[in-house]
């Protein structure tokens, strides 16, 4: 996997060395459309929306939302916008299981790093820890306790394989010295229905599908992945205060184009998107998803991609967890 964290090639998508067409007029001259390879309704379609009006308000032409589902980690829209003319027009907003997907599929149809130009890290935002009512345990620390006396007793979710609540799931069960069954599930909302119901005991997942249920009493939160206490959710511990000292995860949003798109649109779009996340109306928006706005330069996104690849596979090696 080794190929997959080169600089020199992060380097390479980055600026679109070689092919990059002639600007013919001022970006854009007509709709952009902003692929999210998943269903509308979940934490990257949220913040796709989010980006895409804001980019439509102040760009001149609209910034189209197109869900297109399918595929491990989204692989059907990805492909889709790895195989498009490096023109700005078709876009990949999507989440970190992006560059997650060589480590845990063996079918590819595309690089993840050499296919694709990072634009910007749009947001990022922590799991929240929860666990079924069911279980007699109101921190972290006494639900561990008790699957440590009883592990068989004990079956972990995840929304899916793969996912940034299946990867910070492993992290907690080797800092807390388990070795429980997880359950990757088919999207967030049967996992949680099994949690709610007791067939399974804990899960990690994004504040904005399972922070409702917290407050409505159907789960129980006991942590959330961030070193700080977040703002919607302040009664939370972090996992570092529940004996996890230094225990951080986040879930984080990005924005690509194809390989080699031009410098100037990287540029137009990126600095927008810079402009957006400083905004509070903007950042009020994204923190009730419970995200952070965030707007990174490319060579940031690039070096965060880099980075963010090398800890996936320590943590997918360490945890034995083995490609589809």
């Amino acid at each position: 996997m080794k190929h997959y964290l080169s600089l020199a090639m992060v380097g390479a998508a980055l600026f679109g060395l070689g092919t990059a067409p002639a600007m013919a007029q001022p970006y854009p001259s007509k709709n952009v459309t902003i692929i999210v390879p998943y269903p509308a309704g979940g934490s990257v379609d949220g913040v796709a929306r989010i980006l895409a009006q804001r980019l439509t308000d102040v760009m001149g032409h609209s910034f189209v939302v197109e869900n297109r589902a399918g595929g491990f980690g989204g692989i059907v829209g990805a492909n889709s916008v790895a195989k498009a003319a490096p023109d700005g027009y078709t876009l990949l907003l999507t989440a970190s299981i992006h560059v997650v997907t060589p480590f845990l599929q063996k079918a590819v149809p595309y690089d993840v790093v050499k296919d694709f130009t990072p634009i910007s890290l749009v947001a990022s935002g922590p799991l929240l820890v929860s666990t079924t009512p069911k279980v007699p345990a109101n921190t972290l620390k006494e639900f561990f306790e008790l699957v440590r006396q009883n592990p068989d007793k004990y079956t972990f979710a995840t929304s899916s394989f793969g996912s940034a609540g299946h990867l910070a799931t492993e992290l907690l069960k080797r800092d807390a010295g388990v070795n429980t069954l997880v359950i990757a599930y088919k999207g967030a909302n049967p996992a949680l229905t099994d949690l709610m119901g007791g067939d399974v005991q804990l899960m990690v997942d994004p504040m904005l599908s399972s922070l409702p249920l917290a407050k409505a009493g159907n789960i129980k939160a006991l942590a959330v992945t961030s070193l700080k206490r977040v703002a919607i959710a302040p009664e939370i511990p972090t996992v570092a205060e529940s004996g996890m000292t230094g225990f951080e995860f986040s879930s984080w949003y990005g924005l690509w184009g194809p390989k080699n798109l031009p410098p100037e649109i990287i540029t137009r779009v990126q600095s927008e998107i810079t402009r957006m996340a400083g905004q509070p109306d903007v950042k009020a928006r994204f923190e009730t998803l419970g995200f952070d706005a965030i707007g990174s330069t490319p060579e940031v996104f690039a070096q965060y991609i880099t980075n963010e690849m090398i800890r996936y596979d320590k943590i997918i090696k360490d945890a034995n967890i083995k490609a589809e």
